[in-house]
């Protein structure tokens, strides 16, 4: 019985795991490196989902700062027909932004890969 029972708890833990490193549903993703040509174009829009802390020790001058946990009450201030990159430190919070930015009708939102984790300027 003890058996079966970690088994079954193994095999939520991998299935929750799969899904958290899968991001958002139609969400399309970029790396830091193929994020950098997109900084230099109009027409789009940059959203860091950092706490305040961590987005002031370290940014990129182009992303606004939008906490994953405000996000939701705050979408009004952006254009949902813009497209949408969004970063965290590693990408996991990200990539929940970027569902809720796709639920909210956010048709183009990339999440950046690695996060500023990987960033190098």
């Amino acid at each position: 019985m003890d058996t079966w029972l970690m088994i079954l708890i193994g095999a939520v833990i991998v299935f929750i795991g799969y899904r958290a490193m899968s991001g958002a549903k139609g969400v399309k993703s970029v790396s830091t490196d193929e994020l950098k040509p997109e900084l230099k174009k109009k027409g789009k829009q940059f959203i860091d989902v950092r706490t305040p802390a961590e987005y002031k020790a370290n940014r990129i001058k182009e992303f606004k700062n939008i906490p994953l946990n405000e996000l939701p009450g705050r979408t009004s201030e952006l254009d949902a027909n813009k497209e949408t990159y969004v970063i965290c430190q590693s990408g996991m919070r990200s990539s929940k932004a970027a569902g809720i930015l796709k639920k909210k009708g956010f048709d183009q939102v990339i999440n950046v890969r690695g996060g500023m984790g990987s960033y190098r300027p």
